[in-house]
């Protein structure tokens, strides 16, 4: 019986570049591969060397794969495309801003800020902001809520 050193294989493997793995592939499966990560194909040779040596898959093993594959469930037709939701705007998601193309101002440290209100985004000094705390922190350099920066309504309760 012809012995394998699982080991020093794997060792002289690491030392290979792809195209030689891919070689080394083909003589142990005699079939190409288009794979090219080197840490699957030295493991899949690996088992292949050893199941040449010590014997692959039981009978009762490839049985049972087969009959899973016969029972598998195959979708036959394509999946149905799910509606994509409608993706509120930042406006009709809170009450405490004001409608889109509204300019919010507020004077800071000396500087007159304006804010524009999009549909789901705000513009300050050109630049887009997915929320007015971006845009806050943005200014301040600090996390703030938007909303108390700008004071637009009461944080967490009623306007």
């Amino acid at each position: 019986m012809e012995t394998l050193n699982v080991d020093a294989e794997v060792a002289a493997m690491k030392r290979m570049t792809v195209g030689q793995l891919r070689e080394k592939f083909i003589e142990v499966f005699q079939e190409d591969t288009r794979c090219r990560n080197k840490q699957y194909l030295i493991k899949r040779i690996a088992w292949g060397m050893q199941a040449r040596v010590y014997g692959g898959l039981s009978e009762r093993a490839l049985k049972r794969a087969e009959e899973l594959a016969d029972i598998a469930y195959l979708r036959m037709t394509p999946p149905k495309a799910k509606p994509k939701p409608v993706k509120e705007s930042a406006v009709t998601s809170d009450g405490r801003l004001p409608s889109p193309g509204t300019v919010i101002v507020r004077e800071y440290k000396g500087r007159r800020l304006e804010v524009e209100v999009l549909d789901d985004q705000f513009r300050f000094e050109g630049q887009l902001f997915k929320s007015l705390s971006a845009v806050a922190k943005h200014i301040t350099g600090t996390h703030t809520n938007g909303y108390l920066f700008f004071r637009l309504g009461h944080y967490g309760g009623e306007a």
